[in-house]
């Protein structure tokens, strides 16, 4: 079975399939969902993380839901989630303003990982539409050593923490200081990818230095990043010139480009995946080897060579969706 999540404005849309034929179905109509985890090993378990609700968890794949740790977690705008690869019980949450919980008992209880916003770095943190706060953008744990988690603070710095929360390192001087999202692999000790908003970025250091190869990617306002499962070298990201054109449907201009092997990049037109004027950037995950799949304002989108041939799966995408933007996307399969 493949399941696809999909985080909407005001809805949370669920895809399954079995063989060929998809089923779909909406949930959370009315609240924002903005970010989703769901581990492999235990697929019915869903966590939704809303910007007005909290925590939301569902334990029969997205048909019913219930809150979960209003009592520790202190903010109803819950942005970013993040599971360890290795154990399904152990979760991560971000919020606004700016802080993590973990939980280890598949979210039943929290516990706030303080210190995060005693970093050096912390007076210069700002979201720009609202710039007396600011957020966890994005949490990513390290699949060769689940105690290290990278956090992406939006906007002002990416940090990390090698004892789970118990003591935090504030942002080198090279890494992107407004990271949107962030891609590891299993393979690739010390490697990570970032897609941020002052642009492309890896490390091969485990986060102590950053490097740009940014050849050809013309566009570098970047959202998502996701990384081929089989192979390393080969990166997708989505990107705009900036962030209106990101995420305004009405002003949209939007691509994806591919970096195989190498420094350079290549804009995927023409391949079946929309993009270009009216598109919203797309988000990103890695399936199997040489498989992605891509959530934009026109609907499911899939790839099983690496990027050069989309097909749109036979989803239904409600009009009201054309002209929003996706806040999340995870895969189960």
């Amino acid at each position: 079975m493949v399941a696809l999540y999909v985080a909407m404005e005001d809805a949370l849309l669920t895809a399954t399939a079995t063989s060929s034929d998809w089923h779909r179905s909406l949930a959370l109509i009315d609240h924002e969902p903005e970010c989703l985890a769901v581990h492999p090993d235990r697929p019915d378990r869903v966590v939704c993380g809303t910007t007005d609700t909290g925590l939301l968890r569902s334990d029969d794949a997205g048909d019913t839901w219930h809150r979960v740790g209003e009592s520790v977690v202190d903010s109803d705008m819950v942005t970013a989630l993040a599971t360890n690869p290795d154990d399904p019980d152990e979760l991560w949450a971000g919020t606004e303003p700016s802080a993590v919980y973990h939980s280890t008992d598949g979210g039943n209880t929290w516990t706030e990982k303080t210190g995060l916003t005693d970093l050096s770095s912390s007076p210069n943190w700002s979201f720009p539409p609202r710039p007396e706060t600011h957020h966890v953008r994005w949490l990513e744990v390290d699949p060769t050593d689940p105690a290290h988690l990278y956090v992406a603070i939006e906007a002002g710095a990416l940090v990390q923490t090698h004892d789970r929360g118990e003591t935090w390192e504030d942002r080198t001087p090279s890494a992107r200081i407004d990271t949107h999202s962030m891609a590891t692999h299993p393979d690739a000790s010390d490697r990570a990818w970032t897609a941020a908003g002052d642009g492309y970025a890896e490390t091969r250091d485990g986060g102590e230095t950053w490097q740009y190869p940014q050849d050809e990617l013309r566009h570098r306002y970047c959202w998502s990043v996701a990384v081929d499962s089989d192979d390393p070298e080969t990166v997708l990201v989505s990107s705009a010139s900036g962030a209106y054109s990101a995420h305004s449907a009405s002003r949209a201009e939007t691509y994806v480009y591919r970096k195989v092997d190498g420094e350079t990049w290549e804009r995927l037109d023409g391949r079946g995946l929309p993009m270009g004027d009216g598109v919203t950037r797309a988000v990103l995950v890695a399936g199997g080897g040489g498989e992605f799949y891509a959530a934009n304002n026109r609907g499911l989108f899939h790839t099983t060579d690496g990027g050069d041939s989309w097909r749109r799966l036979a989803v239904e995408w409600p009009t009201s969706f054309e002209s929003e933007t996706v806040r999340g996307l995870t895969l189960v399969q």
